[in-house]
């Protein structure tokens, strides 16, 4: 029996696979996000990548110049030093004026903006870590939610629930579309989460190790040479969970956690900077580089047509295979 990747998910967003560039600050820019989306997934620039909605709207527009697929933008409504509520404000009016297929969500829901956006036919998911979260989105109006497990990069809900738990019970609980996230990087665990009931991945991680993300070798050098165990939880104790590479600083920021110190003495160590200078030198000790434990699945460093047509043939294989094994 052959398999189709023809989902909920590839109809409402109008791609040919159901593959989903998550938010990654300073790294998910115009040209990865083309690359992705004329691979046949859904490409993603970074709002936060940008001071004003002005400077988005030309990342967009450059986007539009390197491919004709549909694209999308990953704003993050979480509590930011650098963006005031006017600046989210412009960023999602430049979205609707633009036109963008899609925008994925996270941190506080965006429930102010959903009737212009859908006015301007933008789509919008909400990224999630736990089912009552999940009827919340759908009960707002969002067209898809994410079900975000605790092996993701970036900020897991403190639930501490896993993808292969979360999934299926958010699949049951609502009636949009579900996305899967957190610790997927392979065909294979795309074909599990399909089986779960998810109507598309989103990865994150496993784009970083693509030769058209901005980064420097050593960091491609450093994920596949990391294990699956070689993240962490950082400042858990001061509510703004976070899953890190473990290296010198993230140590630091733990010992600083161990002994009670505050939001305040942590928030230097986690400046974008300082990320963002470590994505370019591939110097990984002095920022908190946030990744997830599918470092451990990557094991080569490919093109992103390579990456999401071998993901495609595994994962219509490892179905297919399946399938023939019980009929």
């Amino acid at each position: 029996m052959k398999i189709s990747m023809k989902t909920r998910i590839t109809e409402l967003f109008g791609i040919e696979y159901p593959i989903i560039c998550g938010g990654m600050l300073w790294l998910a820019t115009p040209e990865l996000c083309a690359a992705i989306s004329n691979a046949g997934g859904l490409g993603n620039i970074t709002a936060c990548n940008y001071n004003t909605g002005e400077e988005l709207r030309e990342a967009i527009q450059k986007a539009r110049q390197l491919t004709s697929k549909p694209i999308g933008v990953n704003i993050t409504l979480l509590p930011s030093m650098r963006f005031t509520e006017e600046i989210f404000d412009d960023f999602f009016k430049v979205c609707a004026e633009e036109k963008v297929e899609v925008i994925e969500v996270s941190g506080k829901p965006a429930v102010k903006y959903l009737d212009m956006l859908h006015k301007a036919g933008v789509k919008v998911m909400h990224k999630v870590g736990a089912v009552r979260h999940a009827k919340n989105i759908e009960r707002y109006g969002y067209d898809a939610v994410i079900a975000a497990g605790i092996e993701e990069g970036g900020h897991p809900l403190n639930d501490d629930v896993t993808t292969m738990v979360l999934l299926p019970r958010i699949v049951e609980s609502v009636n949009i579309p579900v996305i899967a996230t957190g610790g997927i990087a392979t065909g294979k665990q795309m074909a599990a989460a399909l089986a779960l009931g998810a109507e598309g991945v989103l990865m994150a991680t496993r784009f970083i190790a693509t030769r058209e993300c901005p980064v420097h070798p050593k960091i491609w050098e450093e994920l596949i040479k990391r294990e699956e165990h070689e993240t962490t939880l950082i400042c858990k104790t001061v509510g703004l969970q976070g899953r890190a590479l473990k290296n010198k600083l993230t140590q630091q920021v733990l010992e600083i956690e161990a002994r009670g110190g505050s939001l305040t003495e942590i928030i230097p160590l986690l400046s974008g900077q300082r990320a963002k200078e470590a994505w370019a030198t591939g110097e990984v000790d002095n920022a908190a580089l946030m990744v997830g434990q599918s470092i451990g699945m990557i094991k080569e460093v490919l093109t992103c047509e390579e990456l999401i047509t071998s993901m495609v043939k595994e994962a219509k294989e490892t179905l297919e295979k399946q399938l023939a094994r019980f009929s």
